[in-house]
Formats: structure tokens, sequence, C-alpha cells
């Protein structure tokens, strides 16, 4: 990547605004949103431009922090923290709570393990009552939502047999062993979800 350029997702730009219609409604409060895996960094600046009584935090893997860098630099947001190095299989995880946790179109290209990796740490960093948001393409019953999902799921295990879009009846009973309740399910364009977990109270 050239000094002078940044990363960019097309998803990322179509995706942003209904996201965002959902996250306004679900992040009331003021606090730390903790974003796994950032990717580009479009959707970071976009959401704390628009979220300003939130503090975002980006996180992703090392090999994505200099082109997220590169958005925050050009965006100089005081509400918008420099990204973590985040491996969700790390242990411990680089930020010791949050008050709300955002991750987009990232439990389709772990592996199951990963996928169960991501709730057990959401689950330890999530304050009580804090929401998490997960964004993506997911199947329901073991049945594809739409072809293109079906062709979608097809090409991520042709670059990797452990990819593949996640069954939401998979991640409720996930999200039940780690304390978290699924409390609503979004639909979005292009054959998307956002479906939001609560912590538990207790």
């Amino acid at each position: 990547m050239a000094p002078d350029s940044k990363p960019f997702s097309e998803a990322c730009e179509r995706n942003k605004a209904p996201i965002l219609a959902v996250l306004e409604k679900v992040f009331t409060r003021t606090g730390v949103i903790l974003e796994i895996g950032s990717g580009t960094g479009q959707h970071a600046v976009y959401f704390a431009r628009h979220l300003p009584h939130l503090v975002w935090q980006p996180a992703d893997v090392a090999a994505h922090l200099p082109g997220i860098n590169a958005w925050l630099d050009g965006a100089q947001l005081a509400n918008l923290r420099a990204p973590l190095e985040l491996d969700v299989a790390a242990d411990p995880w680089p930020i010791e709570s949050a008050d709300g946790i955002f991750s987009a179109n990232t439990a389709h290209i772990m592996a199951w393990p990963e996928v169960e990796n991501m709730f057990a740490g959401v689950s330890r960093l999530l304050s009580r009552g804090g929401s998490f948001c997960l964004y993506g393409p997911f199947n329901y019953g073991g049945r594809y939502t739409s072809d293109s999902n079906a062709q979608f799921d097809r090409y991520l295990k042709t670059r990797d047999p452990v990819m593949g879009i996640r069954d939401v009846d998979d991640l409720v009973r996930l999200g039940e062993r780690t304390g978290l309740a699924l409390i609503d399910d979004v639909a979005m364009p292009a054959n998307n979800r956002v479906l939001v977990w609560e912590r538990s109270r207790d």
C-alpha cells in the first residue's frame, strides 16, 4: 500500500449506512465500542463520525493495522482510538472491557473454533447488559436464505474449507453457553442480517 493511499472496500461503502441505522438504536448510551475485525478501517471512521457519543476502538490482526491507521489519520476524530492488534484466539485480548462490541463479516471467514473464541472473548469483555452486534450473511435451520448466499458459501469453502456461512441456531446456542442472549435479528440489504446479543445482567 502506497503511503498516500488507503484500502477500500466497496461492500463497506454500500453497507455502512444500513448498519449505522441499527447501531444508532442499539448503542444509545455513552461508552467504548470495540470493533472486532475492522478490515479497511472505513466502518470505524464512518461510525465514529456519526456516533459522537461513543468512543470507537478498532481492532484487527496485524496485517490490517496500517490500512486502518491510514483511514484514522485522514479522519482526525477525537472519539476514534488507534487500532489494537487482536487475534480472537489470543489470550488475553489487548483490551479489558467494552460497553458494546461490533463485528462485520467475520464469522464466515473464521474457523468455527475461532468463532467460539470470539464469543468467549465478547462475553469476558462486555459489560452486563451490553450489546454485541454481528453483521453478515447467516443460515437458518441449515438453509440458505438466497441463491447468492449459497454461491458465496461455496466460494468461501473453495478458499478454505474451514470458512462458511454460519447458522443462526448454532450461534444462538454458542451465545447461550457464553452468557449472551439473542435479542434482535434485523434484515439488511443483499441478504445480510445484524444479529444483536445482550450480555446477561445476572
